[in-house]
């Protein structure tokens, strides 16, 4: 299939890994890359350039495919030195997208387009992304309610949003949040997306970085599986209903600071959780879609799977016609 967003970043599918923290690594990644999807590392899951080099060779050792790296714009980084700098190593070692995400992204427009390469800007409304494509990005990732980790305080649904924002824009349009399955995916673009976002359903997989216990908990999930927590610090974000999740739901309900709802929500203890396979001790971020998942198997058969349903679900609409 070709789309604008297939044509931009030369992929054979409208088929983005999304950048997930702690997730987010290059072996999932080059495994989407080289599926025929673009593959996303994290930069925020590398403390220093030098670290976050070293993962950008490894993701060429890899692959020889097109990749991603997700950039988190928070309001005391900005275009800090560390941004600059993991700019600077994207462009040298010619990646091809950097997909930005958090507050206005005017001032790395032009540090990305200098080192020669795309930018993508998420958001969660369509008016941000009317903002974003006023900055000049290339295209805008839209990410809807239903999505896993940060979906904005709007509580905007995606099949809402992602039509909204390619009505609004003349930009591409990235559409996610719920979409795991090959319907979806079909859904999102006949609502104008060129391409869809995807997280949770590639963290059912061999390749991602996560216990057992989290792959088995997904194919068990249900519609009613995740929550929403950190409303009271507007950093909302979508969770798996565990114990950590609920712990901060009740810290919240007493009036936390941020400080104290750190000693539960930290990205540290979601992580040492990822290893351990203890489910309930750290926030496991995840969308809604989680409960159309239920098998784990490696990244290559999850694309085929996704590409060939798709495929079948465009052409069953057009024969309804």
């Amino acid at each position: 299939m070709k789309t604008k967003i297939t044509e931009m970043l030369h992929i054979k599918h409208p088929i983005i890994q999304g950048g997930m923290q702690n997730i987010a690594y290059p072996v999932l990644a080059a495994a989407v890359s080289n599926a025929g999807g673009l593959g996303t590392i994290n930069a925020t899951n590398y403390k220093t350039p030098d670290s976050f080099h070293e993962a950008i060779r490894e993701m060429k050792q890899l692959t020889d495919k097109p990749f991603c790296v997700n950039i988190s714009i928070l309001p005391d980084l900005d275009a800090g030195d560390h941004v600059r700098q993991f700019i600077h190593i994207c462009g040298m070692e010619q990646v091809a997208a950097i997909e930005t995400a958090g507050t206005k992204p005017d001032k790395l427009v032009p540090l990305i387009h200098d080192a020669g390469i795309i930018h993508i800007h998420k958001v969660p409304a369509a008016r941000y992304g009317v903002s974003a494509q006023s900055c000049g990005v290339d295209a805008v990732t839209a990410v809807g309610y239903e999505c896993g980790g940060h979906p904005g305080m709007d509580g905007i649904g995606t099949m809402v949003l992602a039509n909204e924002a390619s009505r609004s824009l003349h930009i591409p349009v990235i559409a996610g949040g719920g979409i795991v399955d090959g319907r979806g995916i079909a859904a999102a673009l006949a609502l104008g997306a060129e391409a869809v976002v995807m997280g949770t359903r590639f963290l059912a997989t061999t390749e991602a970085p996560i216990s057992q216990n989290h792959k088995e908990w997904i194919t068990h999930s249900t519609e009613t599986s995740t929550i929403l927590i950190q409303k009271s610090i507007r950093n909302m974000m979508r969770a798996a209903d565990n114990n950590a999740a609920r712990t901060c739901l009740d810290m919240e309900d007493q009036g936390a600071s941020l400080q104290e709802l750190m000693s539960v929500i930290s990205g540290a203890k979601g992580k040492e959780a990822y290893k351990t396979g203890r489910l309930e001790d750290g926030i496991f971020p995840i969308g809604m879609g989680c409960c159309l998942i239920r098998d784990i198997k490696p990244v290559g058969e999850v694309m085929k799977e996704l590409v060939e349903e798709m495929g079948h679900a465009l052409g069953s609409v057009a024969e309804r016609m």
